[in-house]
């Protein structure tokens, strides 16, 4: 009667060819069960060996995206500093633009003052070279005309002549002249003298009533002078005729007789 357990020797024959023999080795596993766990297990390590290679590369692939991200930074903090810096040298410009269109208005204002005074001096020498016969009363009243643009805002203006039979301004028979600027419904009569006196004051009045008796319009009466006598202007105030300076300040060039 044989024993089903192993003698020594025959363990130790097992064994060995378990050790040796790997066909005796996976058959013996597959008859335990675990051919199949093994083959798992390799397929396993062989899905792990490859998730491995897998990760490095992906590790190198965030590496090389790190380190372009990085330049990307270092290219953006530059482009930074160049804006900063941009943004300081407009703000300089700015400022330098600001200060020259401040020095540009005052040579404006300065060359309009001069530009004014030339005008001023050149009709003050006008009405000088007229008062003492260097140039023609005609010749005086031509120059003087653009005076007439600035005070109406226009240079056109035309004659009125009339023959003043009845003697209604100077007391005979006479040819009346006088210029006349007519806008819509207002009559403007004016006179352009170098030296304005009481009877031009009192000349254009009669003028002015014997126009509104032809015309049937009362005139504005108006008189551009260079010098203005003292007494004339008070007249001219007293009996609705306006006197306008040929240079600027009217005060300057009231005079007395």
């Amino acid at each position: 009667m044989h024993s089903n357990v192993l003698s020594k020797e025959e363990k130790e024959r097992v064994l060995r060819a378990l050790e040796e023999d790997k066909e005796f080795r996976y058959a013996l596993m597959g008859l335990l069960g675990y051919k199949e766990i093994l083959d798992r297990m390799i397929s396993l390590e062989d899905r792990f060996t490859g998730l491995e290679e897998r990760i490095v590369k992906l590790e190198e692939r965030f590496a090389e995206l790190a380190e372009r991200f990085a330049k990307l930074e270092e290219r953006i903090i530059k482009l930074e500093e160049r804006v900063t810096k941009l943004e300081e040298r407009l703000a300089e410009l700015g400022e330098r633009f600001a200060k020259l269109e401040e020095r540009v208005l005052k040579l404006e204002k300065r060359a309009l003052r001069v530009e004014e005074e030339l005008r001023e001096n050149r009709r003050l020498i006008i009405v000088i070279a007229h008062r003492y016969g260097v140039i023609s009363e005609e010749a005086f009243r031509s120059a003087m005309k653009y005076v007439i643009e600035e005070v109406f805002g226009v240079a056109q203006v035309t004659k009125w002549v009339y023959k003043d039979e009845e003697g209604f301004v100077y007391g005979y028979s006479s040819v009346i002249e006088v210029d006349v600027l007519v806008r819509d419904r207002d009559h403007v009569l004016i006179e352009i003298k170098s030296r304005v006196s009481k009877s031009d004051v009192a000349e254009l009045s009669r003028i002015g009533k014997l126009y509104e008796r032809v015309k049937g319009i009362k005139p504005r009466l108006v008189i551009i002078g260079g010098f203005i006598d003292k007494d004339a202007y008070y007249l001219a105030k007293n009996i609705g005729v306006e006197i306008k300076p040929i240079t600027g300040s009217l005060s300057s060039e009231i005079i007395d007789l």
